[in-house]
């Protein structure tokens, strides 16, 4: 009886710790994320992958500012292709490459 007393109390007083050390455990993972957790152009552009707009399909960039407009993200021409640029990089979800004049992006394989 005094054990198990002093057991709870040890895994109590071991969750405050751990609380306090890691901080709260939260279940965040790419299926969860809504709109409100994609901020700014590139989080306009991470939406558009989330749902698929970029899947065996490339796209040019003036059909991404048009999907982004849909989509309420109106940003200048500069960030949407900085943004574009951050995320087409060897680690980046995106993948960019150039047919005749014009950059094409699609999603990374």
């Amino acid at each position: 009886m005094i054990k198990d007393k002093m057991i709870k109390q040890i895994l109590i007083r071991l969750d405050r710790l751990e609380l306090a050390v890691f901080g709260k455990k939260s279940l965040k993972t790419k299926s969860l994320k809504s709109k409100k957790e994609f901020k700014g152009t590139t989080g306009g552009i991470r939406l558009l992958i989330s749902k698929g707009s970029f899947k065996n399909r490339k796209k040019e960039f003036t059909e991404i500012k048009k999907e982004l407009r849909e989509n309420g993200y109106y940003s200048s021409l500069q960030a949407i292709q900085t943004a574009l640029n951050k995320l087409s990089t060897p680690k980046g979800p995106l993948i960019k490459f150039k047919e005749g004049k014009k950059n094409y992006y699609a999603e990374r394989k």
